[in-house]
């Protein structure tokens, strides 16, 4: 059955039981009834004593009779100085015990509503982002690329949780023609280096450098990316995911780690690099 039907039965019934009890203490308070013929004969039989006489003193009787029993009770009182009038306080004055009540309750909601509210809008304010997730300043080109070179040719910035590495000149063309996010990397690219996410696009974990080979290895499955992310082996389903780049008034490039791009698609190579050394991890076959 509808809540609401039974909510409307329920009211109904405990407004004709109330109705029932006001009718029925209406009918005793105002109730008339008639004595039988035998209760009044008995009544006529029954002697009523004549109320006794009592004898009232005259007021002046009254009046010296206290008179005299109060002269002897008196007894000299003490004299005493006057004590100092004090108003009451007006804030305290007449608040009784359910006036602080409600008044306590009033303040608890208010307080209450109060905390919600600052805790609302403290999180909903805009607060200023930095960090992975925001975008972050790496620094000039020239000093990115001599950190690049420092590390041999790779660059760690953990800030950002990105590899930046070196991209070739000679292979923007095929960049341009492969890369379906070509727009969102092209200031990057043409001014010479590439941002990747540091995670493998496999099972997440963090791939690390192989200065050896010059790629990207993954030590949790045996993927494995050229120095610019695209993929040459392993479980991975694509190359390494990256992130758009620019490069400001300053020549400092800017990286927005808040947007992640799908790494290119198996069997993209842009630059035909191959490993130049030994492999960081063995046996990492196609998939």
């Amino acid at each position: 059955m509808d809540p609401l039907i039974i909510g409307a039965i329920v009211i109904a019934v405990l407004a004709v039981a109330a109705l029932a009890l006001a009718v029925r203490n209406s009918d005793t308070s105002t109730a008339i009834g008639q004595l039988s013929d035998e209760t009044v004969k008995r009544d006529r039989k029954v002697d009523i004593p004549e109320p006794e006489k009592v004898t009232v003193a005259a007021g002046k009787e009254i009046e010296a009779l206290g008179s005299a029993r109060g002269r002897a009770a008196l007894v000299a009182a003490e004299s005493a100085p006057p004590v100092a009038y004090v108003p009451p306080d007006p804030e305290t004055l007449g608040v009784a015990r359910r006036q602080f009540l409600n008044r306590g309750i009033l303040a608890m909601f208010g307080l209450g509503i109060t905390s919600f509210g600052a805790a609302s809008i403290g999180f909903l304010w805009p607060q200023g982002v930095s960090g992975f997730g925001s975008k972050v300043t790496v620094g000039r080109i020239p000093d990115i690329q001599a950190a690049i070179i420092a590390g041999n040719g790779f660059f760690y910035v953990p800030e950002g949780r990105m590899w930046i590495t070196e991209y070739p000149a000679a292979a923007l063309e095929k960049a341009e023609s492969q890369y379906g996010f070509f727009g969102q990397v092209e200031q990057g690219l043409k001014a010479g280096v590439v941002a990747t996410y540091q995670t493998c696009p496999h099972l997440g974990c963090r791939v690390p450098e192989c200065t050896t080979s010059q790629w990207f290895e993954c030590p949790c499955h045996g993927s494995q990316y050229n120095r610019v992310g695209e993929k040459k082996g392993g479980p991975a389903p694509r190359g390494m995911d990256r992130f758009p780049m620019e490069v400001n008034a300053a020549n400092e490039l800017i990286v927005d780690t808040g947007t992640v791009i799908q790494g290119p698609p198996i069997g993209t190579n842009t630059t035909g690099q191959e490993a130049e050394g030994p492999n960081c991890i063995s046996g990492a076959e196609e998939h």
